[in-house]
């Protein structure tokens, strides 16, 4: 399985930075989680072979890509871009962004070979099928209603928090699988800014700490993920300091394979 978070910003010279404030992750150049850099930062290769999204929740961060992609596409669609979420999810996207208002409804247009895009709903704690990956999704805890992911090829396994506070039923679930290769887990604000990542529901490496200890595996590669941009270095400082063995810091545009 190879996983590929995209770029999503810019440095001041116009090069990919490593700060991050979309969320797209990218599994085989073939399926996309969330969409935020999507339209903007895929290669031509994802371009031409994505035509499933899963999304997590409907925060912009996470969606800001999602009509453009769409957009981009509408002409050459052979096929309708299929859009995985919970009911919820979509229907804050219907009501909120693809409500003519905002951008087009989508999901009531066609072009000359059918139509354009198609929901499929998911359900939390039940697999799903999205191409050749088995997924199941996990309610997390944050704002809005909103998922993490245990995503499967048949020869790895990985699990994707998301955007989450502290949570109990992602560690369960992870800790019940008979194999496990690598855990994609948020850390968004620094330690000094736990107020704020209490009311937005998110996790500080103080909270992250806590959080590791819920996780029953051994030798289990940690990635941290959708670290809050303005507050990198120092976010990141705090989660080196905790000397936690086989925690990384994910790095943007990298592609990983397990």
């Amino acid at each position: 399985m190879k996983v590929q978070f995209l770029h999503s910003t810019l440095n001041g010279d116009g090069s990919a930075s490593e700060r991050q404030h979309l969320t797209t992750m990218i599994v085989d150049d073939q399926v996309a989680f969330d969409a935020g850099s999507l339209a903007l930062a895929c290669s031509d290769t994802q371009r031409a072979n994505i035509r499933d999204i899963v999304v997590s929740h409907a925060h912009l961060d996470h969606i800001a890509g999602l009509p453009l992609f769409i957009d981009d596409l509408f002409s050459s669609l052979t096929e309708p871009v299929r859009i995985h979420a919970a009911s919820d999810v979509i229907e804050m996207l219907e009501t909120h962004i693809f409500n003519w208002s905002i951008y087009p409804r989508f999901s009531e247009l066609n072009n000359e070979f059918g139509p354009v895009v198609e929901y499929r709903e998911i359900d939390t704690a039940t697999e799903f099928r999205v191409k050749h990956l088995s997924v199941k999704a996990v309610e997390v805890c944050h704002k809005v209603p909103s998922s993490g992911f245990i995503i499967s090829d048949g020869n790895s396994t990985i699990a994707l928090t998301g955007d989450t506070a502290p949570t109990d039923a992602f560690w369960q679930e992870v800790n019940a699988l008979p194999k496990l290769d690598a855990v994609l887990v948020e850390c968004a604000f620094p330690t000094y800014l736990g107020e704020l990542a209490n009311i937005s529901h998110h996790m500080t490496p103080d909270s992250l700490k806590r959080e590791l200890h819920k996780l029953d595996r051994q030798s289990v590669a940690i990635y941290v993920v959708n670290i809050k941009p303005a507050f990198r270095e120092t976010t990141i400082s705090e989660i080196k300091d905790l000397r936690i063995s086989g925690l990384n810091i994910l790095e943007i545009g990298n592609v990983y394979e397990w």
